[in-house]
Order: C-alpha cells, then sequence, then structure tokens
C-alpha cells in the first residue's frame, strides 16, 4: 500500500509524526511525505522535521507566505497534483483544516484517489473562519474519517455522511503524552524565562478575526495588561502575524505599561508544552492549545465566541470568554468543576488509525 501525505503547518508536523511512526510500525505500507510550505521557515523547518522524527519530505513545494487564499490554493493544487500523477498512491492522508488540507483533498479527489481525513467531524458553526470551510469540504470528499471525538462523529451524520467513519481518540493527545515526558527531560524554558510553576498565566493570539479587527486585539490586550502582576506574570510568545497588527493598532505602549505582560518569541513545540503544562492558566485564541490544555490538565479561557473542541467547555476546563476584557478576566476568576474527557482515547489514536486504513485496504 502507498500513502502520500500532505502536511504544512506546524501542528500537522505533530499529528504527521505519530501516524508516521505507527506507520513505519506496522510494516506493509509505504508513506511519501509532501509538505506544501504554508508554514515555511529552512531554519525552523528542520528543527520541526528533527524534533519530531519526521524524515525530509520527498516533496518541498513553496506554497508560503502568499497573502492572497486562492492564489495560494491555486498554487497548492498544482503542485499536489504533479506528486500525486508521478507517485499515483492508493490513499492521500490529510490533517486538520488548513489550506494545505483542502488543497490535498480537493487533488486527490480529482485524480479519483481515495482521501484519508484526520481530525475530521470537528464543526465551530462559524462560516466566517477559514478553517470552518476547509473542514466542511474536505469531510464531504473524504472516504475514510477519523474523529477524536463523539461530538465530531454526530456532526458528521448531521450531514448524512456515515460511511467510513471511525472514532479513533485524538492523535494529539498521542503526541502530548510522548512529547510531553520529552519536554520534561529537554525543556530549559522555565528557567530561561524565570518561571515558577503555576505561577504564570500562558497567552497565544493568532487568528485573523482577532489580530484583523482593531476592537478585539486591543480589548484582549488590555485584559492581558489588566491581569498580569509581578507575582503572575503573562508570558505572550508573539505570533509574527499578530506582532504586525500591534504595531499597526500601536498597542506596543500599552503592552509595555505593564512589565509583568513579558512579550517573547516564538517558541518550538517543546518548550510550548512544558509552558503549558506548568501554567496557572492559558489564553488562547488556537484550537490545538485549547486541547492540550486539557492534556495537561491546565484550565482554559479561549480567545473566540465559539470552539470546535466542546467536550472541554462541557468538562470544565474550558471557558468561552470571547474579546471583552471584562469577560475574559471574568473568567479568570471564575472556578468552574471539572472532569475528566474519556473520547480522547488513551494515546493510541494512531495505531487505530493505521489499522482501520489496513482494513479497509484489504476488503478493497
Amino acid at each position: 500500500m502507498k500513502i502520500v501525505t500532505i502536511i504544512g503547518t506546524r501542528p500537522q508536523f505533530i499529528k504527521a509524526a505519530m501516524i508516521s511512526k505507527a506507520i513505519a510500525s506496522h510494516g506493509g505500507i509505504d508513506e511519501y511525505i509532501l509538505h506544501t510550505g504554508q508554514h515555511y521557515d529552512k531554519n525552523m523547518n528542520e528543527v520541526f522535521l528533527k524534533e519530531f522524527e519526521i524524515r525530509k519530505p520527498d516533496w518541498q513545494l513553496s506554497c508560503g507566505g502568499i497573502v492572497n487564499r486562492s492564489k495560494m490554493l491555486a498554487e497548492m493544487l498544482v503542485g499536489i497534483e504533479k506528486s500525486l500523477l508521478e507517485s499515483l498512491p492508493d490513499f492521500v492522508l490529510v490533517y486538520g483544516d488548513t489550506a494545505s488540507t483542502l488543497a490535498g483533498a480537493l487533488a486527490a479527489s480529482q485524480l479519483h484517489i481515495p482521501v484519508i481525513h484526520v481530525e475530521a467531524g470537528l464543526r465551530s458553526f462559524n462560516k466566517q473562519m477559514p478553517e470552518e470551510i476547509n473542514r466542511i469540504l474536505t469531510d464531504h470528499i473524504s472516504t475514510l474519517l477519523f474523529c477524536p471525538t463523539f461530538k465530531a462523529v454526530e456532526n458528521l451524520a448531521r450531514e448524512s455522511i456515515t460511511n467510513g467513519l471511525f472514532h479513533t481518540g485524538d492523535v494529539m493527545y498521542d503526541a502530548a503524552l510522548a512529547f510531553g515526558k520529552v519536554a520534561e527531560e529537554k525543556s530549559e524554558i522555565l528557567s530561561t524565562l524565570g518561571l515558577k510553576p503555576k505561577k504564570f498565566h500562558l497567552c497565544t493570539v493568532h487568528r485573523a478575526e482577532n489580530t484583523d479587527n482593531p476592537e478585539r486585539l486591543t480589548q484582549i490586550i488590555l485584559a492581558l495588561v489588566e491581569i498580569a502582576s509581578p507575582d503572575c506574570p503573562v508570558v505572550l510568545p508573539l505570533h509574527p502575524r499578530t506582532a504586525i497588527y500591534i504595531n499597526n493598532y500601536k498597542l506596543k505602549a500599552t503592552i509595555a505599561s505593564n512589565e509583568a505582560l513579558r512579550v517573547i518569541e516564538p517558541v518550538d513545540y517543546l518548550d510550548m508544552a512544558m509552558l503549558e503544562k506548568n501554567a496557572a492558566t492559558i489564553l488562547t485564541d488556537s484550537g490545538g492549545v485549547q486541547k492540550e490544555a486539557y492534556f495537561h490538565h491546565t484550565p482554559c479561557i479561549t480567545l473566540r465566541e465559539e470552539t470546535e473542541w466542546v467536550e472541554t467547555v462541557e468538562a470544565g476546563w474550558n471557558q468561552i470568554a470571547g474579546f471583552n476584557t471584562e469577560k475574559i478576566i471574568e473568567c479568570l476568576e471564575n472556578n468552574p468543576k471539572r472532569s475528566e474527557i474519556k473520547e480522547y482515547g488513551e494515546g493510541h489514536a494512531a495505531e487505530k488509525i493505521i489499522n482501520a486504513i489496513v482494513c479497509y485496504q484489504d476488503r478493497r
């Protein structure tokens, strides 16, 4: 069996690390990797490949840095189709909800190659988000759909997608278990920043709905300034996109007004895992970080109006604050009752996914 795996963003590297390891352990499967370059920096790319023990991609596109989404998608389609015609795989495997995900699914469907979607069925029900459109279209194109949650399965059934559906748990939980231990051994981020466990808050902001809106980003920054204190600083690894808008909206002076709001450069996965494990609270607009917060049993406040990971809210680990300064502070002061989330699995999602793919192929 031959599988072409499409990756393009750093979170997809993490998921691919777990699936690729399961493929190698199973045997009898040839995996080829195509990197669209959606997130690409030569130095960071090599660091991530090494960090997650992913071999060098068989094809490397250069689709990063294209501002126009339609143009980026078009360039990905051309590059992916060419690679698929060269390799003629049995399956194309895509992850999540990025432009790379949709491009891989579309290119495969045009060539009548079955699509495998890992992290299928998630819905925020906000079609203003490009990720929501990418998810929906990819799910309706896919032949095999691997869902991390029961709600994801329900979402697909509601859209009349019932064939090729599997609840496997979450490969990101596999990764959290595997790399969390590595982070404890290798990361020195706490000592480097002079942080004490559970004596700081961690914040990430990068989604366009927040960064591209002056009012939203300003309110979030004002909340961080209010929250940060010498005894419990706020650590903000600054996404390049967010840095541009902070400068455009003249928010640097606001940030500088409180030294306890500590803006740092973006960190690698192991350092991020260490920060997540040790933070008192995580404030984020990232879907992946919301889950990772739960994996590390760290309370989370989501800086959006909705979440795909509704079970984290239902279990009390996550609160939806939106962008309002007062609401963010109010959520920080809350202490909801929390319970375990069993549906993410026990750290064996990748193995279940590969076994299901092999069984499907054997029945064809």
